[in-house]
Parts: C-alpha cells; sequence; structure tokens
C-alpha cells in the first residue's frame, strides 16, 4: 500500500467576500487556475501526468457551476487529458478534497492528483444556490418539525451549552488577528501564498499578495461595541438560554480565495525527483445535531485519535476552522487541548474563510507551520453545515 504525500500546498492572499474587495474583479474559474498554475510552475512537472483534479466549492452557482474543477483545468493550460470534478461537503469541501485524493493514491487508483478548493463570495454570494427554495425536503421538516437554525444560531447555542462568555469569544477573536499579522510580518506565510494578478475596481491591474482580511490593531475591547449579528425574537423566544454573543467581530469574514495541493504517492514523488513535504497518516469523518451544527469536529477528532493511537497531545498543532469563535473554543474545551497549539498563526477570523477553498488552505498553514516549528504531527478539522466535520493528521517528513 502506498503513502500518499503532499508535495506542495498553495493558495492566494484573502479578499474580502464583497464588491470592492481585492479579489471580487476576478472570476472564480481564474482565482482557481491560478493556484494549478503555481503548482506546475513551483515543482517543475508534466501535468499530463496529473489522474485526477479534485475541487471542493460550496456554491456550485452561476460562475462556480458547470463543473469548476475542470474549467480551471482548462483555463490553467493543462493538457485537455487531465480530468476534473467538483465536491460539496460544504465548509469542509477541500478538505474532502484532499482525503478522495489521498485516499485514490492509497488505494491505488491514483499516482499523482490534486485537491483544491476556492469560493468567490463576493460574486457568488451565501444562500445563492438555493435560488430561494427549500433545499431540505419535506423528510428533514418532518424529522425536525420545530425548524433547524442557521449556523449563526448554532454558534450561539454552543457557547451557550459550553459557558463561553462574550469575552472569551472576543480575546480569542482578537488574538487571532494578532498572531495572523505576526506572522505575516514574519515572512511565515511567504511560502504558501502565490502571487495572483487581479483586477482592481478602477481597472487597473495589481498583483495580490497579502490577506486583506486581517487586522492587525484589532482588540478585545474594540470587539466589545459590535452588535449580535444573529438575534431575532423567534429565535430568543425558542432559545432562551443564549446570551446572543456571537458578532461580525468573532465571527469569520465573507471571504474569496482558493487553494491547491500536490498529492501523489510517495514512489512517483521519488520517481519525478520531488520532495515530499508531509504524509497523510489518517482521516476521519462525523456527523452530530444539525441544529447545533458545529460541534462535530468533536467526534472527529475523538475518532481519528483513536483510529491512530495517538493521544491529543501527541499533536504538535491544531487547526479548527474559526467559522466562529465559539467552535475552537468548545472543541478545545471538549478535547483538554493546549490553547497555544491552537491555531498558532491565527485562523478564519483573521485570514478568511472562503468556503470550499479553506480546507485546503488551513492545511497549507499547517504545514508551513509544522516546517518553521519542526514538528511532526498535524491535525486539521472544520466544522460543516449540516452538523459534519472531517478531520485529518499529518505527518511532515
Amino acid at each position: 500500500m502506498e503513502n500518499a504525500v503532499i508535495v506542495d500546498v498553495v493558495r492566494t492572499a484573502s479578499g474580502r467576500g464583497k464588491p470592492g474587495g481585492a479579489l471580487s474583479e476576478t472570476h472564480p474559474v481564474e482565482l482557481l487556475a491560478a493556484t494549478l498554475k503555481a503548482l506546475v510552475s513551483r515543482n517543475d512537472f508534466d501535468p499530463a501526468i496529473i489522474d485526477d483534479v479534485i475541487a471542493g466549492c460550496v456554491s456550485q452557482a452561476g460562475e462556480q457551476t458547470a463543473n469548476i474543477a475542470r474549467n480551471a483545468v482548462l483555463s490553467a493550460g493543462y493538457p485537455e487529458s487531465v480530468p476534473g470534478t467538483t465536491v460539496d461537503r460544504q465548509c469542509g469541501s477541500s478538505q474532502q478534497a484532499m482525503h478522495f485524493a489521498a485516499q485514490g493514491v492509497i488505494a491505488g487508483a491514483y499516482d499523482v492528483a490534486i485537491a483544491c478548493g476556492v469560493e468567490s463570495m463576493s460574486r457568488v454570494p451565501m444562500r445563492f444556490a438555493a435560488v430561494g427554495r427549500d433545499a431540505t425536503g419535506p423528510g428533514v421538516r418532518a424529522r425536525y418539525p420545530e425548524g433547524l437554525a442557521n449556523q449563526g444560531v448554532g454558534a450561539e447555542l454552543i457557547a451557550a451549552k459550553w459557558k463561553l462568555s462574550r469575552e472569551e469569544l472576543d480575546e480569542f477573536s482578537a488574538r487571532s488577528h494578532q498572531r495572523a499579522a505576526a506572522t505575516a510580518a514574519a515572512g511565515g506565510f511567504d511560502n504558501e501564498i502565490i502571487p495572483i494578478e487581479v483586477l482592481a475596481p478602477d481597472g487597473s491591474t495589481i498583483v495580490h499578495t497579502t490577506d486583506e482580511t486581517v487586522r492587525p490593531s484589532t482588540t478585545p475591547e474594540g470587539l466589545a461595541g459590535l452588535k449580535p449579528s444573529f438575534h431575532t425574537e423567534e429565535f430568543a423566544q425558542r432559545f432562551p438560554q443564549i446570551g446572543w454573543h456571537i458578532t461580525p467581530g468573532n465571527s469569520s469574514p465573507l471571504t474569496d480565495g482558493a487553494s491547491a495541493a500536490l498529492i501523489m504517492s510517495e514512489s512517483k514523488a521519488s520517481q519525478l525527483g520531488l520532495r515530499p513535504r508531509a504524509r497523510f497518516h489518517a482521516f476521519s469523518l462525523a456527523g452530530d445535531d444539525p441544529l447545533y451544527m458545529l460541534t462535530a469536529p468533536a467526534p472527529a477528532t475523538r475518532k481519528i485519535l483513536a483510529r491512530t493511537g495517538l493521544t491529543i497531545d501527541d499533536i504538535d498543532a491544531y487547526e479548527v476552522n474559526e467559522a466562529f469563535a465559539s467552535v475552537p473554543l468548545f472543541w478545545a474545551k471538549e478535547l483538554d487541548a493546549d490553547p497555544a497549539k491552537l491555531n498558532p498563526r491565527g485562523g478564519a477570523i483573521a485570514l478568511g474563510h472562503p468556503l470550499g477553498g479553506s480546507g485546503v488552505k488551513l492545511m497549507a498553514t499547517l504545514l508551513n507551520h509544522l516546517e518553521a516549528t519542526g514538528g511532526r504531527f498535524g491535525l486539521q478539522t472544520m466544522c460543516e453545515g449540516g452538523g459534519m466535520a472531517n478531520a485529518t493528521i499529518i505527518e511532515r517528513l
């Protein structure tokens, strides 16, 4: 059985996911294609050997429909023989793409694959794909007659259940910005961010290389003045336990971005003269209460640790996606995890959350952190719509 290894992983710098954001004038196919081009130029191999390109994308509508993976392959100038497919596991879509790519290598179905992801939230807004229709259907409505809620209410329910105060949420969020800003200032993101030529709103061409969502001056005191984002009278009556602590400041921002990882068998990397940077050690998936929606990272982590025989203390760094500050904070309580190892370079609250592109984006940051610090094992997990999560453990080589 082959080891599946990561040879390289790259991402675009984040752009604010609204009109006027740094990447908002760039078609999402071109965002994804830029990362595919970068993997070839950085590693000097013939793209004709790629067995598949698997892309994560959540809002597969408008400019992100019609299999954006295949369109990005063609836009990147890859041979027409290279196929591509697009997957949706909500926020974990590109992390799932990595699982599929690596598992294909381990099974012997692939020698070389690219796992990638993209989301242009400025051009294809959240919920756009539903075109105003019910996406769950009568069976789900019958199973949950009181109705499910949005992810913001799920984040509030988590804060209430795990007794996370507004102050804790805001302090964590400010720290995310501070860690991200310090990493950027030290050049810690330089090896993962690829320069991309984009159109500015005024029509000029610029090279985008800096995460637009990081706010170095963020403080807990500044965040304390923001109003709750998800309060309604209906939800307040239904969930009297909620303290209404989730605000724009302790949530991930709307984000544009793309990312891509070059994955292959260890023997193929050796044959091509390419140095593997990490190997995939284990994978897991979990489902949990879809009302809370964002709690599955805890059971997914327990499952992957049980599968490997590792403990949480054996892991050198954890990337737990900061969809909302309550998610990594509840996870750390549940797993008794070291806060110093949790999102050590900042997370999505600062670095952005381009939905379908976030899974590979987190992997880029995690792997570069392990390399910079000499860490061996890294764990990545991400909450997903519908109450699911992926977990992945890599071993730095």
